[in-house]
């Protein structure tokens, strides 16, 4: 059997789920009425086949809160803190409130193809955002910049200011935006010369049990995995888990903030066995934490329910507003983010 062996398993679930919800943990503070991120269908079409992970937000939770914007600076990964930093600071529209016309916000982080030395490892991210964008102001500052596009058949791409990054916009409410090389890589799903994520059986699958949440992520095989062994850390070197790990099949999460906040996760797995190992695994951690966790996080771990059905194990956690807030100014999460 796994054992927890002195490895604080709960701490390091919570810190993967800051790393991978950080836009969500930003929303908790937002009191706004939310709706679902849904990716239309040319958004789809335009990420790479290869998706490791796919995060979805309802971009406007973030925008509207100045404490937020705040706590965003602090947990936001560094790789997502770039692309939402282009987003605001790009000028496309000639000002720098560009962001103020985007509605979601997608980020998909893939294996490219044809890699020179074949390293499965390597991986890119793209962005994809979608809102009601102003072509004419858009098209307009290019005209008055002397900006040329880059051309990747009939698709133009447009520097985002001195951010680096290029954006195409694929059609007048979604635009997808990142380096050059992803950008591409897009591009090349979109007009069928690669394949796209709509031929990914599995995460299109995936996504239909998620989407309709104002925040989502869908991870597959190799994502979980990586997941799974952040969360479990030095028990993730014991050679049970190893065993476990190569089981593991998709998992997919959801947060909603309109009655508080609930936070589930689903992790598909090859049997019922290796389901209920997990399940065992971080409820023992669970328990072990509660022995020593200051108030706020007792109160977190009896909000947070661990169950094994049918070759899925499942995480469910839900807490009011207040009690979050406490619990991000507990020791537990102070430690997380410095």
């Amino acid at each position: 059997m796994l054992n927890p062996g002195g490895v604080d398993l709960f701490k390091a679930f919570f810190k993967v789920l800051l790393a991978v919800t950080a836009l969500a943990t930003i929303a908790a503070l937002t009191p706004v009425q939310l709706h679902a991120a849904q990716l239309s269908s040319d958004a789809r079409g335009a990420i790479p086949h290869d998706v490791q992970q796919l995060v979805a937000i309802d971009y406007r939770v973030m925008q509207n809160s100045s404490s937020a914007m705040g706590l965003r600076e602090r947990v936001m990964p560094p790789e997502l803190k770039q692309f939402d930093e282009a987003l605001r600071k790009s000028g496309l529209n000639g000002s720098e409130d560009f962001d103020q016309f985007v509605d979601q916000l997608a980020f998909a982080l893939y294996r490219p193809r044809g890699e020179a030395k074949g390293d499965s490892d390597s991986l890119a991210t793209v962005g994809v955002a979608q809102g009601q964008f102003p072509m004419a102001d858009i098209l307009a500052n290019f005209r008055k910049q002397k900006i040329k596009p880059q051309l990747v058949r009939t698709n133009k791409l447009y520097a985002m200011g001195k951010t680096g990054m290029v954006a195409c916009f694929v059609d007048p409410s979604t635009m997808v935006f990142g380096g050059s090389e992803s950008v591409r890589a897009a591009l090349d799903a979109r007009d069928g010369s690669a394949p796209s994520l709509l031929t990914n059986a599995p995460m299109m699958d995936a996504m239909k049990t998620v989407d309709a949440a104002p925040l989502w992520s869908i991870l597959d095989q190799k994502g979980t995995q990586t997941m799974m062994r952040q969360i479990l850390g030095e028990a993730g070197k014991v050679t049970d888990f190893e065993t476990v790990r190569k089981r593991l099949v998709a998992s997919w999460y959801s947060m909603d903030f309109q009655h508080g906040v609930k936070f589930d996760l689903t992790i598909s797995t090859g049997d019922s066995f290796t389901s209920a190992t997990i399940a065992s695994l971080l409820s023992a951690a669970v328990a072990y934490r509660k022995v020593s966790g200051s108030e706020p996080e007792k109160q977190a771990l009896t909000a947070t329910d661990v169950q094994s059905d049918a070759g899925r194990l499942s995480i469910h956690f839900a807490t009011s507003d207040t009690e979050f807030i406490s619990l991000m100014q507990s020791p537990l999460f102070q430690s997380m983010v410095h």
